[in-house]
């Protein structure tokens, strides 16, 4: 790579798993409209395009049972723009996002709107790069915990439903949630939750710009550390 190896880029392209052979392709898929004509939209069009036939695609091979409206439901669940700002929060993508100023100091790397485009904007780059194959593989890396059976059972559905579904099925009491800070002025506040679940001793936090989301990513949280301490 002979640009932009800064430590922040060398993690996120760790995290992809992927190494450009043209670095400049990941440029673009990283720079949002509000920094200029040089942008991401016409690579995010061309990675949702990508998106949505692998997951398709992969849902059928592994669910060759399920209806054509289950295998929708679950497509819509995989690709839409919430799931798709969680995989951008962990590969920590708003790091290395090109904004404009009115975007940058607005926390638009911040944004679920703008993290999803980017992940689409990078299958693209992907694409354009090495090709469909490795497109594909990425995804399948990427979406590899989200498309095993135990997540496919809660695809489709809020976290915090799904979450209070395993504490009834488990005949735990149920999650509760806590406001624990407010940050920024009124017209950009940011919301910090508390899940506090039956099954660990610390609650799960999650930070998001109304209680609502931040609700929800912190009954994420406490579905996947669930899953991955096998609770």
């Amino acid at each position: 790579m002979k640009k932009n190896t800064t430590p922040t880029r060398v993690r996120l392209l760790q995290r992809l798993g992927y190494e450009f052979s043209d670095i400049a392709l990941l440029d673009q898929a990283l720079t949002h409209r509000s920094h200029g004509k040089f942008n991401n939209e016409r690579f995010e069009f061309l990675g949702d395009s990508i998106l949505g036939f692998v997951i398709g695609q992969k849902l059928f091979e592994i669910l060759p049972e399920a209806t054509e409206g289950e295998l929708s439901r679950l497509r819509s669940a995989l690709v839409k723009g919430e799931t798709l700002a969680e995989i951008a929060r962990e590969f920590s993508i708003g790091d290395s996002l090109v904004l404009g100023d009115g975007e940058r100091k607005s926390g638009g790397f911040r944004r679920d709107s703008i993290l999803a485009d980017s992940v689409e904007a990078i299958i693209g780059a992907i694409y354009l790069d090495s090709g469909f194959e490795q497109a594909k593989a990425s995804i399948l890396a990427w979406y590899e915990t989200r498309l095993s059976d135990s997540d496919l059972g809660h695809a489709g559905k809020d976290p915090k439903t799904a979450l209070q579904e395993l504490m009834q099925a488990r005949k735990q009491l149920l999650p509760k949630y806590l406001v624990v800070d407010v940050k920024g002025e009124n017209h950009e506040q940011s919301f910090v939750v508390d899940c506090f679940v039956p099954l660990f001793k610390t609650p799960m936090r999650a930070e998001a710009a109304t209680r609502r989301k931040a609700e929800k990513a912190a009954a994420a949280a406490a579905l996947k550390f669930i899953k991955e301490q096998s609770l």
